[in-house]
């Protein structure tokens, strides 16, 4: 049975009670060894948050794995991953929940080692409220820093600086003091007003649920009392303009469509006008639809789904919001990035991003500047890597829905259409988050101008279909001869071609990239527009690269009308491109006089399903340039 104070209380009693309380999530933070689980622990025991099961569990535990001796090790609660466990860290984000008398709560712990700062992310994204824990010995560190700033960062507004192990400095009033004078001086410089020092033991339980006699000289509220009485923040989120990202979109039979999503904000109410972005389209609301039946409101934080008074066309994605005051929508932005994978950010680069429910391709601009957080300084870089803070724009390849995550200093964050995440394309890994600032002013200052000659004219008068030819493989491959060869074929059928060569392009247009795969996405990009332009003209454009990555060969792709792109692949073993190695470029790599050479030290990723596929160890380039020219007139 749960342990509770009040042994009479019947479960249907004591459920409603705990129905009507409302909510906390907050987040415990600091650096390693600081004593956050034990924290949790302590609280989840006072609280009597476990069963009695837990707690023999715990007992047994303790002996096994246990730092403490014969007592309870009240971290081993929370620790459960067994690796944690032997090394007596945190490593993943454990959530545990629990209850006081007058408020619930639901806390996070996240881990303290810099090389899991992604997990911190993670867990302070949700809450309300950081505790954020020092070592009465060792004082403010590195990660007290860089944890309280990542949580102001996210959004979160009110904390509590828990002095830990008072304990083991004899509940010394001077050690307290000195750490709250240095991290005063740091919290006033990133802009956190509103915190309360208490000195706490999560060992012996000292200033946990009520003020200990150990200290004295402290006159200020226990943990528990703190985080009962914080306020919460959720009618500022009620206050705010209606806002509903669309997850789903519920059609069970031909006589229902509903759209299911989270009020992220505001309130709304049958009969009310919305507009749906980024269409744009306005309409009303008919019906408020819960498990429960219909509401006439909802408020911030509920899940309902909405009906309208008449046929519009909203998908998941969209978003519905107050039709007299809506988000903006745009394609180019600033924002904050923590970069969270192992592999360093590639600027220019498509990565998806999920912002609310909405998915788009995103590419990240290099970087204006990462931030020291011990310093606050300004660090130019070129990229981002690992744990990295730091600001860069961002393209879209369509517009979205947005809010800016924060605005004019204010305690509400806009998470759900201000928050986003990044994605690697390729391994599904999310390697970043992010909030976004503003719209760029050239987002909308720039529009495309309309022009009379279209590129069917253009295609129209040459008398053909444009096209873009993508010849892909390794140095030495015969890209290029095959190409030539594949050009000359073309013109004398009376083709309008034109051929772009990877040499001969960085004589020119790219003269200033090199050749580290920064400046190889970058090299792509450059070229797939110019190809976009002459397809745009009415030409078959051919070019001549390695482009060794799949997610730039793709972006090209999706640059140009769906079926005018044929990635053609000259497929060349390593062992024979070396064997030819007429410019000498394998030699000199394999020496180390070249550098990122593509096959030697940097990767080549063959296409998986090429339009064409030419294996040159079986076809001269003429019989290649034939089979191509064969394939291509087929398909047009």
């Amino acid at each position: 049975m749960l342990r509770r104070p009040d042994k009479s209380s019947t479960v249907e009693t004591y459920l409603r009670a705990q129905e009507s309380k409302d909510l906390l999530r907050f987040i415990t933070c600091g650096s390693v060894d600081d004593g956050k689980s034990t924290l949790i622990g302590r609280l989840l025991y006072e609280t009597r948050a476990i069963f009695d099961d837990q707690l023999a569990a715990l007992e047994s535990d303790s002996k096994r794995h246990g730092t403490q001796g014969d007592e309870i090790d009240f971290a081993l609660l929370v620790d459960g991953l067994s690796a944690e466990r032997e090394q007596g860290i945190t490593i993943d984000v454990a959530y545990r929940y629990f209850a006081s008398e007058k408020r619930k709560f639901i806390v996070a712990d996240t881990p303290g080692h810099e090389q899991y700062t992604r997990n911190m992310v993670t867990g302070a994204s949700t809450a309300d409220l950081a505790v954020l824990l020092v070592d009465a010995r060792k004082g403010v560190l590195t990660q007290t820093r860089r944890h309280s700033y990542l949580a102001k960062l996210v959004g979160i507004r009110r904390f509590v600086l828990a002095v830990n192990k008072m304990d083991l400095v004899d509940y010394d009033q001077g050690a307290f003091d000195a750490i709250i004078a240095e991290y005063r001086g740091f919290a006033d410089k990133i802009g956190i007003a509103d915190w309360t020092a208490i000195p706490v033991s999560g060992l012996a339980g000292d200033n946990i649920m009520g003020r200990s006699d150990a200290t004295p000289w402290y006159s200020g509220p226990s943990l528990l009392e703190q985080l009962d009485t914080v306020p919460l923040g959720t009618e500022a989120d009620a206050a705010k303009p209606f806002r509903m990202a669309v997850q789903w979109v519920n059609r069970p039979n031909q006589d229902f469509r509903g759209f299911a999503g989270q009020v992220a904000s505001g309130t709304i109410a049958a009969g009310a006008e919305v507009r749906i972005l980024p269409s744009g389209r306005v309409t009303q609301i008919d019906r408020i639809v819960t498990a429960d039946g219909d509401l006439d409101q909802a408020v911030a934080g509920q899940s309902v789904t909405l009906t309208f008074a008449d046929e519009v066309d909203c998908s998941r994605g969209d978003v519905i919001a107050a039709a007299d005051d809506p988000p903006e929508a745009a394609d180019r932005f600033e924002a904050t990035i923590v970069w969270m994978a192992e592999q360093e950010l590639l600027p220019g680069r498509g990565y998806w991003m999920k912002i609310g429910t909405q998915m788009v391709t995103a590419t990240v601009q290099e970087p204006k500047y990462a931030i020291n957080v011990n310093t606050l300084e300004r660090l130019a870089v070129k990229t981002f890597e690992l744990n990295a803070i730091g600001v860069a724009e961002i393209a879209t390849d369509r517009e979205i829905v947005f809010e800016p995550y924060e605005i004019d200093g204010s305690a509400v964050r806009n998470a759900v259409l201000g928050g986003f995440i990044l994605i690697d394309k390729l391994s599904n890994a999310t390697v970043a988050c992010g909030m976004l600032h503003f719209a760029l002013r050239r987002a909308q200052n720039i529009h495309r101008q309309h022009l009379d000659i279209s590129r069917e004219t253009h295609a129209m008068l040459k008398g053909q279909k444009p096209a873009v030819l993508w010849f892909t493989g390794l140095s030495g491959a015969g890209k290029s001869t095959i190409a030539n060869l594949v050009e000359k074929k073309l013109v004398a059928r009376g083709r309008h071609t034109f051929l772009l060569d990877g040499d001969n392009v960085r004589h020119g247009l790219n003269r200033d990239l090199g050749f580290t795969e920064a400046d190889r996405i970058e090299n792509i990009r450059r070229v797939g527009e110019v190809a976009r332009l002459m397809a745009d003209a009415g030409l078959i454009v051919l070019t001549a690269f390695i482009s060794p990555f799949r997610a730039e060969r793709h972006m090209v792709r999706r640059m140009v009308p769906e079926g005018e792109f044929f990635e053609i692949f000259v497929d060349t073993p390593l062992a024979e491109a070396e064997k030819r190695d007429a410019k000498g470029l394998y030699a000199k790599a394999r020496a180390g006089e070249l550098k990122n050479f593509t096959g030697i030290d940097s990767p080549y990723e063959p296409p998986e399903r090429p339009e064409i596929h030419v294996d040159t160890t079986k076809m001269t380039a003429e019989e290649a340039a034939d089979a191509i020219v064969d394939q291509l007139l087929k398909r047009s």
